[in-house]
C-alpha cells in the first residue's frame, strides 16, 4: 500500500510570522524574497514580468466592476455550493 506524501512542516508559527511581516512593513528588516519570486524572475525579462503581475492584480476588479449585481451574485451563490459540497 502506497503511503500519502506528508505536508511539508511549517517554518514557524503564527506569531513569528506575523512579527516578521509587521517588521517589514515597518522598514525595520528587509523584506525576504521567496523562492518562488526569484524562480519566476530568473531567465524572464523583469520588465515582461511586472507587467503581466500588474495586470494579473487588477483583473479581478476590472471584472467585478463589469459585472451586474445578478451576475456577481450569481457566481458568489455556485461558489458557495461548491464550497460546502460535501465530498
Amino acid at each position: 500500500m502506497e503511503k500519502k506524501p506528508r505536508k511539508k512542516k511549517r517554518e514557524h508559527d503564527f506569531a513569528v510570522t506575523a512579527f516578521r511581516v509587521v517588521q517589514e512593513a515597518t522598514g525595520q528588516i528587509e523584506p525576504e524574497s521567496t523562492e518562488a519570486e526569484t524562480e519566476l524572475v530568473e531567465g524572464k525579462n523583469p520588465h515582461a514580468v511586472a507587467l503581466g503581475r500588474l495586470g494579473g492584480l487588477k483583473g479581478g476588479k476590472a471584472r467585478a466592476e463589469k459585472l451586474s449585481p445578478e451576475q456577481r451574485k450569481e457566481i458568489a451563490r455556485k461558489a458557495a455550493n461548491v464550497r460546502w459540497k460535501k465530498p
